[in-house]
């Protein structure tokens, strides 16, 4: 049978507001008393139930993280920063993957909400109003982490990935490629949209024309930079140097000129986006946007901990700096 706090109680010879004491941390026990309780708790192999101490301090120390895809570099990269800092500050995490489907990721919040989680960081892709009415109709508090929610309306950490993507192409420029191509991930995200704001400045501060046959699409993925690859190598007037919206769209680039027998960075030069572990793996190393994945897991987590204990918040907006780091996939 389960060891209940009444058995605790009885054991120890004191009242079950004793051991409830001693089991929240609270100082205001007798060492003597304390030892007592201690001891009965490991004789009888006690383990308090955290759903019951949850209704009662209407606190459950629990974190709810809804992600798009656990397996994705860069999204374990970040869950990581969360989770460091959840232990630091004792909150325990449940974590979900949403594949940025709509309809999955407010159910997965409603769901998180029922559980009685303290707080949610959210991962996603395109923040609609219907995402925000239910933000903000949460009694808990919510932080967006490498996610954009256009109004502003609700707390997030990101880095300016519009100005990251405009350093990124205007490095291309300066290097005299006048026809540089951009790898976008899906349209629908903001952050995407952020990146061609960039690309497009970038051009424009250069005098050249904005061309969209070399715009492609891709879906974040190995695959669709294989596939993009196939598209510009169709035009006409082929690019000379490509910025990619991810690293792994990046790899898919380089090894798909490879297979056409292009030289990369001779023929091709070729930035990514978010300096994951691939950077390093792909020959050449990749050149890449530094994304700091782990600290905005972590900032964002920290965050979200100030809003769940009152303490004093002076930006809900948080935007973390970025760098290029240069490898051998530019010259």
């Amino acid at each position: 049978m389960n060891v209940t706090i009444y058995d605790v109680a009885r054991e120890a010879n004191v009242s079950m507001a004793t051991v409830s004491r001693v089991v929240n941390g609270n100082p205001n026990v007798k060492p003597s008393t304390r030892k007592k309780v201690l001891e009965a708790i490991e004789r009888l192999g006690y383990r308090p139930n955290a759903v019951a101490r949850g209704l009662a301090s209407k606190k459950t120390t629990t974190v709810g993280v809804i992600i798009p895809d656990i397996s994705s570099i860069f999204f374990a990269e970040l869950a990581r920063g969360i989770e460091d800092i959840a232990t630091m500050y004792k909150y325990n995490i449940i974590l979900s993957n949403s594949d940025q489907n709509k309809e999955k990721e407010l159910h997965l919040l409603n769901t998180m909400l029922a559980k009685q989680v303290d707080g949610i960081l959210f991962m996603g892709g395109n923040i609609t109003e219907e995402h925000v009415n239910e933000f903000q109709k949460s009694d808990v508090p919510i932080v967006l982490a490498a996610t954009i929610e256009e109004n502003h309306l609700i707390p997030s950490v990101n880095i300016d990935y519009e100005q990251a993507a405009f350093e990124a192409v205007t490095h291309l420029l300066e290097k005299g490629h006048a026809r540089v191509a951009y790898i976008t991930g899906p349209a629908n995200d903001p952050i995407n949209n952020k990146k061609l704001a960039g690309y497009r400045r970038a051009l424009e501060a250069r005098g050249i024309a904005y061309d969209e046959a070399l715009i492609v699409e891709g879906d974040y993925s190995y695959d669709s930079g294989i596939e993009a690859y196939e598209k510009i190598a169709e035009l006409e007037e082929r690019p000379t140097a490509v910025f990619a919206g991810t690293d792994e769209m990046a790899l898919g680039i380089i090894h798909g000129a490879q297979d056409h027998g292009m030289h990369v960075p001779e023929q091709l030069e070729v930035i990514g986006f978010d300096n994951t572990r691939l950077a390093t793996m792909v020959r050449p190393r990749l050149t890449t946007v530094v994304q700091p994945m782990y600290d905005i897991g972590a900032v964002a987590m920290r965050l979200l901990t100030k809003y769940m204990n009152k303490e004093r918040v002076e930006n809900h907006i948080v935007v973390l700096p970025h760098r290029i780091e240069y490898r051998q996939s530019t010259k």
